[in-house]
């Protein structure tokens, strides 16, 4: 007695059933774009239907536009800028591995500083940042832009750690809330907020390092952290940035394409991606097309879900 099974997708890689509900069989993974040396920090303005997408090592923005397709540059020099997001008011929030800092473009295309110090020692090279529903702001700070000139200046590690930090509404205050880690890297809450995911890629710099999302609970005053076990292992490089979709789902970006992870810490499939994915975001006009940064290239695919709201 034959077994029919469906036929292999040539982009989409099923692990676990639940996947097929998030993903369409019949989609494609377009090339949006190529010519980055290493492309990050996706973020997508809704208003303006376009991306601005991060090319470190070229110390540039670029921006692709929704409605006709084209790229241009955003910003060069860039401050060597990682990881991007956008905030409640639509404001566009950097992670600067030359700035050493988190700024944001205000309005007015001005740039501010937000955060650049804490105890008097200026942070490593701040990588990627998420915006939570209070206004505060979250980042990781692991010392890739300081390690040498290719992705920032080769500088002195002053704080000598790489932390996990969080910046008050008010912008008055910079504490320290999750340690331990070797590189700190993508950071995400789910959709509840009760639970922060935080990436380790310090694999990089320790041999059989870690190469994992570990997962914090927030306490009840919204700032405190507790746990931090190992959420997550990248069975394919490391995992890097990632976005949390409205059913609690991983999307992160590793070795061989994007990881979807259910929030029981299942792998549930993948989306085969031809370079080494940094980054993740959602956007389009339904919210619904996933782009990601992979190596030299931005990609995009339509999924079957949004990103949780904030």
């Amino acid at each position: 007695m034959s077994v029919e099974t469906q036929p292999q997708h040539p982009t989409l890689e099923v692990r676990d059933p639940r996947f097929r509900q998030f993903v369409f069989g019949h989609v494609s993974l377009e090339k949006l774009h190529t010519g980055s040396r290493w492309a990050e920090g996706p973020a997508w303005f809704a208003a303006g239907r376009y991306l601005v997408w991060s090319d470190i090592p070229n110390d540039r923005m670029l921006r692709w536009d929704e409605c006709d397709g084209s790229v241009s540059v955003f910003r060069q020099p860039a401050m060597n800028t990682n990881g991007h997001t956008v905030d409640h008011e639509g404001r566009l929030v950097s992670c600067e591995h030359r700035g050493r800092c988190i700024s944001r473009t205000e309005h007015d295309g001005t740039r501010r500083i937000l955060a650049s110090h804490i105890g008097g020692k200026r942070f490593n090279s701040p990588n990627d940042v998420v915006v939570k529903s209070d206004g505060s702001i979250w980042f990781t700070d692991p010392s890739y832009g300081i390690d040498s000139d290719y992705e920032g200046d080769k500088s002195p590690n002053e704080i000598g750690a790489q932390c996990v930090y969080r910046i008050a509404p008010s912008l008055d205050e910079v504490r320290c809330v999750a340690e331990g880690f070797v590189q700190p890297n993508g950071l995400a809450f789910s959709p509840d907020e009760q639970l922060l995911y935080v990436a380790d890629t310090g694999a990089t710099h320790v041999e059989g390092g870690p190469h994992h999302i570990r997962r914090y609970r927030v306490g009840a005053d919204g700032i405190g952290l507790s746990g931090g076990e190992v959420f997550a292992e990248c069975e394919s490089g490391l995992f890097d940035g990632f976005r949390v979709d409205a059913h609690g789902n991983l999307w992160a970006g590793a070795g061989d394409g994007v990881h979807c992870i259910a929030p029981d810490g299942t792998l549930l499939g993948k989306i085969r991606v031809p370079e080494a994915v940094a980054n993740v975001c959602f956007g389009g006009p339904k919210l619904n097309r996933l782009f990601i940064c992979a190596t030299s290239s931005l990609y995009s695919i339509y999924v079957n879900t949004r990103p949780a709201k904030r």
